[in-house]
């Protein structure tokens, strides 16, 4: 089978650079991707499920330290931007 994937040029990028520094052509190097993600029980697991479970490991003293409103204002915590107006 043929599969032809229209990337970003800043996707295509990346890849050419990681498929470069492991010695690999860009296509041999996506189809290692491809088949590490498809053979991956982690990575079919649900998003929300995956969130719970560590979560559910989170101590609750360090649960208690995090920021109410750090949904809403992500972009401050992560990258230290101004917090928006609520």
């Amino acid at each position: 089978m043929t599969l032809t994937i229209d990337l970003p040029e800043e996707e295509v990028t990346l890849l050419n650079a990681k498929a470069g520094a492991e010695g690999l052509s860009a296509e041999q190097c996506a189809l290692q991707l491809l088949r590490q993600a498809l053979s991956s029980p982690e990575a079919r697991r649900p998003l929300p499920a995956r969130i719970r479970e560590i979560w559910a490991d989170m101590p609750e003293e360090v649960r208690a330290k995090l920021p109410a409103d750090g949904a809403d204002q992500h972009d401050h915590y992560s990258y230290g931007v101004p917090k928006r107006a609520q």
